[in-house]
C-alpha cells in the first residue's frame, strides 16, 4: 500500500477550528445552566458579597472617623539604676527609666484638649506624661484628673481645634452586637484596628495593665472578642455607628478573645461630674488593712467570718474609731460580712465621704460596737 502524504497546514486549521467548536459549545451550555439555577441560590450569592463588603465597609467608615481622635499616651519615668543577682558571681547594673515608652491609649472628649483614659494608665505619679496624635503631633500632659471610684482619668493638653470623639450609649447594649477597637497594642503598635462583637455583659473583674503592675476591681464592664492587649487600655470600643460605648481596660490572661472595657456611661457621669466641678466625687476611706476569713477558717479557728485587720493606718476612720490590729470587722452598718461573699470593700465603696456608718467587731472573744466617720481615701 502506497502511504498518502497529509498536508500539515490543513491538519492544523482543522485542530483550531474544532477547539473554537467546542469552547463556543461549553459557553452556550454555562449560560444555559445558569438560566436555570434557582434564583434563590443566585440572591444568596449576591447577598453574601453585599454582607462582606457592608461589614467591610462599617469598619472602614468607623475608623476614618474616629481614628484621628484616638491618642497614644507615652511615660517617661526618671532614670535609676539597680543592680540585679549575677549567678555567676557578683551584682549586674541595669538601667531603669529615663527613656519615653508607649503604655497606653486614650480618647479625645473635647476640642480644647481633654483626652479621656483609664487611671491605671497614668497611675505612676513621678512619670511625666505625653499624649501622641494620630499625625504624630507630641502634647505635654499639664494636668492629670484621676477618679478614685473607677479606673479613669482625664489628662488635659494645650490644644485647640482638636476632634473628640462621639459618646454613645451604653444601657442599651446587646450580646452579639458588633464591636471595633482602637489602640496602641503591646505599646508597640499605634492605631492598631480590632473587630469582635460583645460577647457578655455585667460581668465582675480585676483589672490592671502589665506595664504597670496595677490592678484595681471593677464591676459592670462589657465583655468582647474584640482583641484586647496590654497597650489598649484607656483605648474606645465603638459600636457601627462610630459611637463610643466603653474605653477598653483589661484582658483576661490565659484566655484567647476576652477583652473588658468600662461602659460609656460611666465615664460620661464622671466626665459630667468633673466639667461641672472641677474634680471627680472622693472615695471613701476607712483606713484597715485587712484580709477575709472565710467560712471554713472561721470554723477551723473558732472565730467568726468577716474581715480580720492586719493593720490599722494612724489618724484614719479606723484608727479613730478605736479599731486595732487583730480584730475581726463581722458587720458593716447593718450588713453582715461573709455573706453571699460580701467584703467591707464592696460595702465601703457603696458609702460617701464623710457617712457615718456602725461597725461590729470580734476581739478577744467579745464583740463590740463603735462608729466611725468615713473619711475621703488619700492619694487619689
Amino acid at each position: 500500500m502506497i502511504p498518502m502524504k497529509v498536508n500539515s497546514n490543513y491538519s492544523r486549521f482543522t485542530f483550531v477550528l474544532i477547539a473554537a467548536a467546542l469552547w463556543v459549545l461549553t459557553v452556550v451550555l454555562a449560560l444555559r445552566f445558569a438560566d436555570k439555577l434557582p434564583k434563590s441560590v443566585l440572591e444568596n450569592k449576591e447577598t453574601q458579597t453585599q454582607k462582606v463588603v457592608q461589614e467591610e465597609s462599617v469598619v472602614v467608615d468607623v475608623v476614618d472617623k474616629v481614628s484621628p481622635s484616638v491618642v497614644t499616651v507615652s511615660a517617661q519615668t526618671p532614670r535609676s539604676r539597680t543592680f540585679l543577682f549575677n549567678p555567676f558571681g557578683g551584682l549586674t547594673p541595669q538601667d531603669q527609666g529615663g527613656q519615653p515608652q508607649d503604655i497606653g491609649t486614650g480618647f479625645i472628649v473635647s476640642g480644647d484638649g481633654l483626652i479621656i483614659t483609664n487611671k491605671h494608665v497614668v497611675s505612676v505619679t513621678g512619670a511625666t506624661y505625653k499624649v501622641i496624635t494620630k499625625d504624630s503631633k507630641e502634647y505635654d500632659v499639664r494636668e492629670i484628673n484621676r477618679d478614685p471610684s473607677n479606673d479613669i482619668a482625664i489628662l488635659k493638653i494645650d490644644a485647640s481645634g482638636l476632634k473628640p470623639v462621639e459618646l454613645g450609649e451604653s444601657s442599651n447594649l446587646k450580646v452579639g452586637q458588633f464591636a471595633i477597637a482602637i489602640g496602641t497594642a503591646l505599646g508597640q503598635f499605634r492605631n492598631t484596628v480590632t473587630t469582635g462583637v460583645i460577647s457578655g455583659l455585667g460581668r465582675g473583674i480585676s483589672a490592671g495593665d502589665s506595664f504597670q503592675g496595677y490592678v484595681e476591681k471593677l464591676d459592670d464592664v462589657i465583655q468582647t472578642d474584640a482583641a484586647i492587649n496590654p497597650g489598649n487600655s484607656g483605648g474606645p470600643l465603638m459600636n457601627s455607628s462610630g459611637q463610643v460605648i466603653g474605653i477598653n481596660v483589661a484582658v483576661a490572661q490565659g484566655a484567647q478573645n476576652i477583652g473588658f472595657a468600662i461602659p460609656i456611661n460611666t465615664v460620661k457621669d464622671s466626665l459630667n461630674n468633673f466639667k461641672t466641678t472641677g474634680k471627680f466625687p472622693s472615695k471613701p476611706y476607712l483606713g484597715v488593712q485587712y484580709q477575709m476569713i472565710s467560712k471554713q477558717s472561721a470554723v477551723l479557728n473558732d472565730v467568726p467570718q468577716g474581715a480580720y485587720v492586719v493593720d490599722v493606718v494612724d489618724s484614719s476612720p479606723a484608727k479613730n474609731a478605736g479599731i486595732v490590729s487583730g480584730d475581726i470587722i463581722v458587720e458593716f452598718d447593718g450588713t453582715k460580712l461573709g455573706d453571699n461573699d460580701i467584703g467591707l470593700a464592696d460595702l465601703i465603696g457603696k458609702k460617701k465621704v464623710g457617712d457615718s456608718v456602725k461597725i461590729r467587731v470580734f476581739r478577744d472573744g467579745k464583740t463590740l460596737d463603735v462608729t466611725a466617720n468615713l473619711g475621703e481615701a488619700p492619694g487619689q
